[in-house]
């Protein structure tokens, strides 16, 4: 009877170290593959952030479900679910990429309309100013503030000249942001002049 007990017992811490041995040799698999991961979100992180937000928060979660495995000593399944986590990581970049192509064909698009139409939709504010500023503008000009647009127009001017240098540094989102500024004002203008812009400038 004892010895079947030692035997038991045996058999027990056999497995025992057998496991141990088999947790052991995960060990270093699943330190490596959390590294790998890390360091693949950590180079997509920056353009990933402002591209693919939910994307990039999604692998982070993941991450820390396999840290806390690890964390437990648990490195089987850091092991077993590591693999999809990483591919996950490595498609930030790629993801991050095409999106950032389809905001800045936008913004490309943006910017061609409007720098084909302000400069005229401004030259056309002015030259309303400058008739309503004649004699024979004066009773066209009855409730006009002609100060008030004169000024309104050369801020409109000053920030024109902001969002092309944006533009020619290369900060398309700046210059668009900028020209849409400048767009809605000349809008607000024309009508403060009883001045009516084309329906693509006033849209």
């Amino acid at each position: 009877m004892h010895m079947v007990q030692r035997a038991a017992r045996y058999a027990l811490i056999c497995a025992g170290a057998i496991v141990l041995a088999a947790c052991a040799g995960q060990k270093e698999p699943a330190q490596k593959l959390i590294a790998d991961i890390e360091s693949t979100v950590a180079a997509a992180s920056g353009e990933a952030a402002k591209y693919v937000p939910d994307q990039l928060a999604e692998v982070q979660t993941k991450l820390g479900v396999l840290k806390a495995s690890y964390d437990k000593q648990d490195y089987a399944a850091v092991v077993t679910g590591a693999p999809a986590v990483l591919g996950d990581a490595q498609t930030l970049a790629t993801a991050a990429a095409a999106k950032k192509d389809e905001v800045l064909k936008a913004l490309n698009d943006d910017w061609t309309g409007l720098a084909a139409s302000l400069p005229a939709d401004m030259a056309a504010v002015q030259a309303r100013i400058d008739a309503l500023g004649k004699k024979s503008g004066k009773k066209a000009a009855a409730g006009v503030d002609l100060d008030a647009a004169k000024l309104g127009l050369a801020d409109a001017g000053s920030m024109w000249s902001k969002a092309q240098a944006a533009f020619a540094a290369g900060n398309l989102d700046e210059a668009v942001n900028t020209a849409k500024s400048v767009k809605a004002k000349i809008v607000v203008l024309a009508a403060s002049l009883k001045l009516d812009l084309p329906a693509a400038a006033a849209a």
